[in-house]
């Protein structure tokens, strides 16, 4: 199929590239970007006229639930969120029911996500057997069958034995290693430890829950060479030890979450369970510094952090509440709101959410590498067609995710998706 894309303002964060023009696809792949096109008759014409043609958006966190958690979310409801949302790959957590530490269980998901053709799916892999921090999963096989990394998802990993001769391995066959830097004991709680946290009588995750888990993972890499990607840092003191580690040459990138990066602990106000969300929302202090590292490139990344939660778990008092919330279909919006909040710009929101995320999978790719998160001519035509201006309010009945919980829920957003396209097939089209 032969499209072309007319009128639109093209950007590609990776190379700068921001002008008005078109783009032609045709076999599923980019054959011109703005330049003279000849003896080229597309099937479909998309006009882009006041549009900002992008990359599509590539989530390093989201949780499809499936397997083993359907009645919170399925394949096909969660990855028509995704394309909704302008996102064409995502990465998921291995904390399905049963875990994913066999190839099995991988090539299966892989299978039946291809099979969609909607966003494209790059499973973690369990880093432990049964995320029990024990012994290790064969990374080798589980790599064979797709996964891009390694991770404990939402288990902290209480042994740093395991987890130091998880690091020698990898760094050994050049794996990644993703980790939420959260101290087993310290991080029970279920609010950021503070002045509300006290007021409401709840327990409390105090920042040093984050940062002696930080502190230990840069102390094992020093010693293993290891390359670790941290996952939805959350406080100021963590990103000044993320600046430190760059500074000092770690291989590491990070990531922060849209609700750290817009909410803060006042927002549970009188026991709002929307608000109990892993990691607690912290302070205004940490929600700006946080806002600062992904502007300065402290923080790589920015992710949704989806995780839907059923009416069931979510409509208990605030420390029974499941946490999580859906966030594919509010990625964009939100982060065009930090962009235009901080200063930061467009380029630079649409850099978090599509050469930066493709910068940390890095090799994991595969044949993907040279394009995935950019517009380059011969790449694959992974593509987010977007109304800059086009305002809308998030409503939660309105979400294509089965998901319905959001903090963001009545919140006015601007960046509407027209359009989503994966390898050249329109996956998504606003009526």
């Amino acid at each position: 199929m032969k499209l072309l894309i007319k009128n639109g303002r093209v950007i590609d964060p990776a190379t700068g590239f921001d002008q008005v023009g078109d783009l032609a696809i045709a076999a599923g792949r980019i054959v011109s970007l703005n330049g003279s096109l000849t003896d080229f008759t597309p099937n479909k014409t998309i006009d882009a006229t006041g549009c900002i043609v992008a990359p599509g958006l590539i989530d390093l966190s989201a949780r499809l639930r499936e397997p083993g958690h359907e009645h919170e979310g399925m394949l096909e409801s969660e990855l028509a969120a995704a394309v909704v949302g302008g996102v064409t790959s995502l990465v998921c957590p291995p904390d399905t029911d049963p875990v994913l530490d066999e190839p099995g269980l991988v090539e299966m998901l892989k299978f039946r996500a291809e099979k969609m053709h909607q966003s494209r799916v790059f499973p973690l892999g369990a880093l432990t057997r049964g995320l029990k921090g024990e012994a290790l999963t064969e990374m080798v096989q589980l790599t064979e069958s797709g996964c891009v990394a390694f991770s404990q998802a939402e288990v902290p990993l209480a042994n740093t034995q395991v987890l130091m001769r998880a690091m020698q391995y990898a760094a050994t066959f050049g794996y990644s290693i993703w980790l939420r830097p959260q101290e087993l004991h310290l991080g029970k709680g279920v609010a950021a430890s503070g002045a509300l946290a006290t007021r409401l009588g709840l327990s409390g995750v105090p920042v040093a829950a984050e940062t002696i888990a930080l502190h230990t993972i840069f102390e094992l890499m020093r010693a293993t060479g290891a390359r670790v990607h941290l996952c939805r840092i959350s406080s100021a003191a963590g990103v000044a030890l993320v600046a430190g580690a760059k500074a000092e040459g770690l291989n590491v990138t990070c990531d922060v979450s849209i609700n750290s990066l817009h909410l803060t602990d006042v927002d549970i106000g009188y026991f709002d369970s929307r608000m109990r969300l892993d990691p607690p929302l912290r302070q205004q202090r940490d929600r700006d510094a946080l806002r600062q590292g992904l502007a300065d490139g402290t923080i790589d990344a920015l992710v949704s952090d989806h995780s839907p939660v059923d009416e069931d778990a979510k409509t208990l008092p605030f420390a029974e509440a499941e946490p999580g919330a859906t966030g594919l279909e509010l990625l964009l919006g939100l982060a065009c709101k930090w962009g235009n909040d901080s200063q930061a710009g467009m380029t630079r929101a649409l850099a978090v959410l599509t050469s930066e995320p493709a910068r940390v999978l890095g090799h994991a790719l595969g044949t993907l590498q040279a394009s995935a998160g950019r517009l380059v001519k011969g790449g694959v035509a992974d593509i987010c067609i977007f109304d800059p201006d086009s305002e809308w309010t998030v409503e939660p009945a309105a979400l294509r995710s089965q998901g319905k919980h959001t903090p963001f829920s009545g919140h006015a957003l601007s960046g509407c998706v027209r359009y989503t396209l994966v390898g050249g097939q329109v996956a998504f089209e606003r009526a």
